[in-house]
């Protein structure tokens, strides 16, 4: 049985939206990712990520705003508007769970193993939704 351990969401501006957010859910921790060489939709690609967490709860709360490239977020945006994006779940042998998601119907949108121990990957399914999961010590 897999972790449910996140729920995320996509904005436009993090300065405008992170209010409304911290009003249901108390403070949130900000920070920027800059990632390179990630695997989005078959091509590498490089972003850098806007990104505000709430750890108060029994789940992380994650507000995530683009700041440059294209990802699965812009592209949610692009298409939806702000809002919910995805949920994540805690796994290991992330390469594994992949393969059986695939064969489920699910399509690999966004990869990046980080180190030995540490991958996160995007998977959408044929209905739309996305799960993220994430394989860490």
């Amino acid at each position: 049985m897999w972790k449910l351990d996140q729920v995320a969401y996509v904005v436009r501006n993090m300065e405008v939206s992170l209010p409304a957010y911290e009003k249901l859910h108390g403070p949130f921790e900000l920070a920027e990712y800059p990632l390179e060489a990630v695997s989005y939709r078959g091509r590498m690609v490089d972003c850098r990520l806007k990104v505000a967490t709430n750890n108060d709860g029994p789940l992380e709360i994650e507000l995530i705003e683009v700041m440059e490239g294209q990802t699965p977020h812009s592209e949610h945006i692009e298409r939806h508007g702000e809002g919910l994006h995805h949920i994540r779940f805690r796994v290991d042998r992330i390469d594994e769970r992949i393969t059986n998601l695939e064969a489920e119907g699910y399509e690999t949108v966004f990869y990046k193993r980080i180190a030995d121990d540490i991958a996160f990957a995007y998977l959408e399914a044929q209905s739309g939704g996305i799960l993220e999961l994430l394989e860490m010590p």
